[in-house]
């Protein structure tokens, strides 16, 4: 009978999964490298994951540094454990959930860091290996939505142990090592089973439950002594096991309670089947993967595919099986659909990454929406930066509003757009940490002298969720919410510098700040500048719903490529205040390794030179993408680099990420075609590609000439083909 139960809960998984989208190629996951982005700032990592998963269980090879947001770097020569939650691609650290390290040997020891040979490192979706050299112990991970599953063999004749540290978390600092955990509650339940809550404090203030589970008993188990400050233990377990004999051990979490944890694990690992469970995490991922199919090199197959895994490794759904989850305010709940999703970078995901998602995974997007409700129900706004469902208000404005507004837009149905709208305008009218509503519909703008950084930055963001407001209000008939944010979408040019011709800092009276140095950088409200990761050259184009009204402001078409130009030429150099090391992957003072600067390449097309936008797409793909550890030019945050890779590829992307369109570049692979819901796919050909031939000369919709600037994305979704016919000279 438990074989059967096991056999419908990894088939329901499976189809949970997978979804009616079919590929030509039966593995996709080959095409995988989850090494790429693991060295220089990509900050990914290689462990086992499950699509949308809870669960990322992976090697830690470093910690209390911005390099270890992810708590891996390629580069490093020794692995400190394994531990259950990790960060794809962010710019801050946390998580790195209960670290399990094997050994053998002595005790009393200084750490239990292994070294490890690289070639002994292998990585695929779902699944993890390495041997730590130092111990003898070959080390395999995968992974269900909300389990993690290791299996350990102890090659060594020494007495074969297990350190489970219960303290450990990726942290900022080394005393922050000590101190992030506030409460910690252990119990050792039998020889089989350890169980517990933490209390964590770091990016944000968050409880999580678990349950460890071995398939064999320990024999011994050993308290390590704890270091002042210290709330939770570190064990060391003993185990009866001969050379060459496994251990496995099951790690299930939950953001509710212990007994959520063990429904997690008693409803997705029921047996003790690794090899099953890594097939069944194989098969989720490449029923996502399939939902693309490309003809081109391996190495461009490997870019692409690894670029679809980092897109669909988050958001994170953090409900149990049951469908409960802890909110922003602690209170358990119950989603009704089962979902409740967090590691929402809405700052960086909002431009490309969820308008790929209402392509790809449009099964996904109600509940997106959903938790964004549910969430300012529980806070009082949306989510601007959420993680383990908890609020960290890293980085600017109100970026759910453009996700919510665009999935209305493009039909989807499965949430109350009512209830969506009211939270959308209680965001955007009442104040909450990192707005100042009052401040900036008296001004226009937010003024240097009041508000004492980012002040730019800030307003030009706050004008872009006031646009999608707009169209949102629109779209359900109510015309004086409409205009009221129709009117702050304007905004922007209250900031522009007519006789600089850039956007800048002005205070309370209307003088612009002086002295003035559009190349100087900043972040953070404590830099006491005008901008966020960036500067003048890289915010002036921050106009995304409005370019026509940015290139009259500029000065017309020539003008506006002569400044687009100059912007690409300019000096490739980092210099300000605040932390500024995300301000990466420069080609002169434009920076791909940071989200502000991802649609200004497409800008060109709107200055009467789209010629010139397909010359830089080709530019940024040989260089700011590359199939190697440190191919990436900047983090990929939670998908966002990755999804500007996807779109690009196919020769369009999201200038204005709200139902807008996607205005085109040009095509980078031969052959795309995306199989979408109902059966529906949607091809894309570049006819006459080659290295020589980067320019689009003419493009046809289901064999009709296509003139439009942007492609619509109801053309995508009825399916067809989209054909570019591919030169050598640009079409002028």
């Amino acid at each position: 009978m438990k074989k059967a139960v096991w056999l419908f809960a990894s088939l329901a998984l499976v189809s949970a999964c997978t979804c009616p989208f079919k590929s030509k190629d039966s593995d996709l996951t080959q095409y995988v490298n989850p090494f790429i982005g693991g060295a220089d700032n990509g900050h990914t990592f290689p462990g086992a994951c499950y699509p949308f998963g809870l669960i990322q269980t992976s090697p830690d090879t470093g910690n209390c540094t911005w390099q270890y947001c992810s708590g891996y770097m390629y580069l490093d020569e020794k692995i400190w454990g394994f531990s259950q939650t990790h960060l794809n691609g962010t710019g801050c650290p946390d998580l790195g959930d209960v670290q399990l390290q094997p050994f053998t040997g002595v005790i009393e020891r200084e750490n239990y860091h292994s070294a490890y040979k690289k070639e002994t490192q292998k990585a695929k979706p779902g699944y993890y290996a390495v041997t730590l050299a130092d111990f003898g112990v070959d080390v395999e991970l995968t992974a269900t939505p909300h389990v993690a599953f290791h299996r350990y063999t102890y090659k060594n004749p020494a007495p074969a142990r297990l350190l489970v540290d219960l303290q450990y978390g990726i942290v900022g600092g080394k005393d922050s090592l000590k101190s992030h955990i506030l409460a910690s509650d252990v119990t050792a339940e039998d020889k089989y089973t350890i169980s517990g809550h933490n209390q964590a404090n770091a990016w944000v203030n968050r409880h999580y439950y678990y349950v460890i589970k071995f398939d064999k008993p320990y024999t011994a188990i050993k308290t390590l002594a704890a270091q002042d400050g210290e709330k939770a233990p570190r064990y060391v377990l003993d185990f009866d096991l001969k050379p060459g004999e496994t251990l496995q051990v099951k790690v299930a979490l939950s953001t509710v309670s212990v007994d959520g944890a063990k429904r997690n694990l008693a409803a997705e690992t029921p047996g003790w089947d690794f090899a099953a469970l890594r097939k069944q995490a194989k098969a989720a991922w490449n029923g996502m993967l399939s939902r693309a199919e490309v003809q081109g090199s391996r190495d461009q197959k490997e870019n692409f595919y690894t670029s679809m895994y980092h897109l669909f490794i988050q958001p994170n759904n953090i409900a149990d099986v049951d469908g409960q989850y802890r909110g922003a305010d602690d209170k358990v709940l119950t989603a009704p659909d089962k979902t409740y999703y967090s590691t929402l970078s809405l700052w960086d995901t909002y431009r490309a990454a969820h308008p790929l998602y209402t392509i790809l995974t449009p099964e996904r997007v109600d509940g997106f929406v959903n938790t964004m409700i549910a969430h300012q129900k529980a806070q009082g706004y949306v989510p601007i930066w959420t993680l383990w469902g908890k609020e960290n208000h890293c980085m600017i404005a109100n970026h759910s509003v453009p996700v919510m507004a665009d999935a209305y837009l493009k039909g989807f149905r499965g949430f109350d757009a009512e209830a969506a709208f009211k939270a959308i305008k209680t965001s955007l009218t009442v104040n909450h940490q990192n707005s100042d509503w009052d401040i900036y519909t008296k001004y226009g703008y937010l003024p240097f002298d009041i508000i004492k950084g980012e002040n730019v930055s800030r307003t030009l963001e706050y004008v872009y969720d006031d646009y999608c407001a707009a169209k949102f209000a629109k779209a359900l008939g109510k015309t004086e919410d409409a205009a009221y944010f129709a009117k702050r979408a304007d905004y922007y040019k209250n900031v522009f510098d007519p006789e600089t011709k850039f956007m800048r800092g002005r205070d309370s009276k209307g003088n612009w700040r002086t002295p003035f140095d559009p190349v100087k950088l900043n972040h953070g409200a404590g830099s006491g500048y005008d901008y966020t990761e960036g500067n003048a050259w890289q915010y002036t184009w921050h106009v995304q719903h409005d370019p026509e009204g940015l290139v009259n402001l500029i000065g017309g078409k020539e003008a506006t490529a002569e400044k687009l130009n100059t912007l690409f030429k300019l000096e490739s150099k980092v210099e300000g205040a605040g932390f500024v090391l995300d301000v990466t992957g420069l080609i002169g003072q434009y920076a791909h390794g940071n989200e502000p600067s991802h649609h200004v390449a497409y800008f060109f097309d709107f200055a009467g030179k789209p010629w010139r936008t397909q010359e830089l797409i080709r530019e940024i793909f040989d260089t700011q993408y590359k199939n190697k550890p440190d191919g990436l030019c900047g983090n990929d945050d939670c998908g966002q680099m990755s999804a500007w890779y996807l779109f690009s590829a196919m020769g369009f992307y999201p200038f204005n990420p709200c139902n807008d369109g996607y205005v085109f570049g040009a095509p980078q692979f031969e052959k795309v075609t995306l199989n979408l819901a109902k059966g529906k796919t949607f091809t894309v050909e570049a006819k006459g590609f080659s290295k020589a031939n980067k320019y689009v000369q003419s493009i046809a919709l289901n064999g009709k000439p296509y003139t439009a600037m942007k492609l619509a994305h109801a053309d995508i979704m009825k399916g067809g083909t989209l054909v570019f016919e591919m030169g050598s000279r640009p079409k002028k």
